[in-house]
């Protein structure tokens, strides 16, 4: 009996490619899972019943949504802002993404039957990571354990992102909006400034996040090196050096970022 195939699904360009990729091949996963944080953009959400009625056109499962179960329920941002921090990524550690994106999906696993019926045969299900063929280094995040063997399709087909992109179109999809919360503090300077004009009142809430720390690291007499989450310097100080060169909505360098990929 083969292993149950989990497809991590980030909403972002390399897990659509991804499964754009298994199509072409015949394969076939068994589930797929979007975590959500509630933090995504909204042309990300939007995308979500694009790929839904693509997936349904070839044959495979719906897109299954989890999220981190909360007394309050509530969201990442909603968390830091309580907590008076910042996503946690922003001091190096993938604190973020494993409490807010694998652990639900790993929650909503472990009560999916073909799974618990592998791990009751004593046999890992299979995960899928959409890890392109640029970013080989991350496998090392993800070991494999007596629950999970994990398997990087994009790294085994050799795609880089531009095959990812082409394999998109040639599935007559629009190209993704990209995968990330819109207060990652991986954003590069050139998307902080392109979600300051074009998303205004999300920018807001990023900045409430700073403040928030701000305040408490000012109540505990709290110095430290990461300042907001542009790390060494906030969003706000992007932003109004950017105004004072006069550039804030000139030209920009190519290359916005994603969020990659989870």
């Amino acid at each position: 009996m083969s292993a149950p195939v989990l497809a991590a699904y980030g909403a972002g360009t390399n897990s659509t490619a991804m499964l754009v990729g298994m199509a072409e091949r015949g394969e076939r996963p068994d589930l797929i899972v979007f975590a959500d944080t509630g933090g995504e953009l909204p042309k990300t959400y939007a995308y979500l019943p694009v790929m839904a009625a693509w997936l349904a056109s070839v044959g495979f499962p719906e897109i299954v949504t989890v999220r981190r179960q909360h007394e309050n329920e509530e969201t990442l941002e909603a968390n830091c802002l309580r907590h008076g921090t910042i996503p946690s990524t922003a001091y190096g550690m993938p604190t973020c993404s494993v409490e807010w994106k694998r652990r639900p999906q790993e929650r909503y696993v472990r009560e999916w039957a073909p799974a618990v019926a592998s791990w009751g045969r004593g046999e890992p299900i299979i995960k899928l990571l959409g890890f392109d063929a640029d970013e080989p280094y991350r496998k090392a995040r993800v070991p494999d354990d007596k629950r999970y063997r994990h398997r990087f399709p994009l790294i085994e087909w050799g795609w880089d992102r531009d095959d990812c992109v082409a394999a998109i179109a040639r599935a007559g999809l629009p190209r993704c909006a990209g995968s990330s919360c819109f207060y990652c503090p991986n954003r590069e300077p050139a998307s902080v400034l392109r979600l300051a004009q074009n998303e205004p009142e999300r920018f807001a809430r990023a900045l409430a996040m700073e403040q928030g720390m701000a305040a408490r690291d000012a109540v505990n007499g709290i110095r430290s090196s990461i300042v907001g989450l542009g790390r060494t310097r906030t969003w706000a100080d992007i932003v109004d050096s950017s105004e004072r060169q006069g550039a804030l909505f000139g030209e920009m360098p190519c290359g916005c970022y994603d969020g990659g990929e989870e």
